[in-house]
């Protein structure tokens, strides 16, 4: 079996994504048996655990924004998204500026509501979207492309009914979506990039040593990703998207984060034009989506002029 790369089984080692746990072991054993004695059924196999999001979704279900948000659900290709907005803005803030914020891989629309609250402070009007396979949301599988899609039509549709979309927000994976969005042209003003990961191919390196798969199991896998989705891995980093991205950019990215690195964070400010990098310490990957002083800088780049 061909051993993982040091840098995955390095970043493996740090991150807490995939935690040990009696599933993850029998997940494990299926995919490494199937891989020995049925070689193509481990690649199909290990596609659908690498796009399943982890946790669970039916675990935050009962963690939406609150009574306070009025939702509603747009089909969007095999699944749907949710689009939550602020009760109390219906009727007094519909030409207010809108800012769309995402969620990362595994998560939901409730773990934006601080900044939504800071945001709604402000005069603008936050919209939370709910990606396809999380919260609410219907489908079971998902990934990077199809977040990029998804926020994509999400505002198009605002766009089409008049609203003015003042920036995007997102957070890890939802980021690296948001930047491949921007880099196709997303109607914003602006970007924010919460703990972005620069690389989905690194990432499959990091899956492939979690679950002991081998290099041609996780290139075969990679292979059907790109078939599938009609784009390559490499097309989805820094390097790529960056130079194309035209919106001022802010990029927040904490030094002890240990599901994505801050160098992930460092790859995305030297790849996109002008782009800030505001480093945070101590407050990981999640807690900076509701420490107060990372909500001012964003307010506060999204005031701008």
């Amino acid at each position: 079996m061909t051993s993982t790369p040091p840098s995955a089984a390095g970043h493996a080692a740090q991150s807490n994504y995939y935690r040990p746990s009696r599933t993850m072991r029998a997940l494990r054993f299926g995919l490494t048996a199937s891989q020995r004695f049925w070689p193509a059924l481990a690649v199909r196999a290990a596609y659908r655990v690498f796009g399943t999001p982890l946790p669970p979704k039916w675990l935050y279900r009962g963690q939406g924004p609150g009574a306070e948000w009025r939702r509603e659900s747009w089909a969007f290709e095999n699944a749907s998204v949710g689009i939550y907005h602020l009760a109390a803005q219906d009727s007094g803030a519909e030409s207010a500026p809108v800012v769309l914020l995402v969620h990362g891989w595994g998560g939901h629309a409730g773990q934006m509501l601080p900044l939504a609250q800071a945001l709604a402070a402000q005069g603008l009007r936050p919209v939370l979207l709910e990606l396809p396979a999380h919260g609410r949301s219907s489908g079971t599988t998902s990934n990077s492309p199809q977040f990029a899609r998804a926020i994509s039509y999400a505002a198009a549709r605002f766009e089409a009914d008049g609203h003015v979309l003042r920036a995007a927000v997102a957070h890890s994976l939802g980021a690296n979506a948001l930047a491949l969005a921007a880099a196709r042209g997303l109607p914003a003003e602006r970007v924010v990039l919460l703990a972005p990961p620069a690389s989905p191919r690194e990432y499959t390196r990091y899956f492939a040593h979690t679950f002991g798969l081998s290099e041609a199991t996780r290139l075969a896998m990679q292979r059907l990703f790109e078939s599938r989705e009609g784009v390559l891995m490499p097309q989805l980093e820094p390097a790529a998207v960056g130079p194309r991205i035209a919106q001022p950019t802010l990029i927040v990215h904490d030094r002890e984060d240990r599901v994505n690195r801050f160098a992930d964070a460092q790859a995305y400010r030297d790849a996109i034009p002008d782009a800030q990098l505001v480093a945070t310490q101590g407050w990981g990957h999640r807690r900076i989506l509701k420490e107060a002083e990372v909500l001012r800088q964003v307010a506060r780049f999204l005031a701008r002029r």
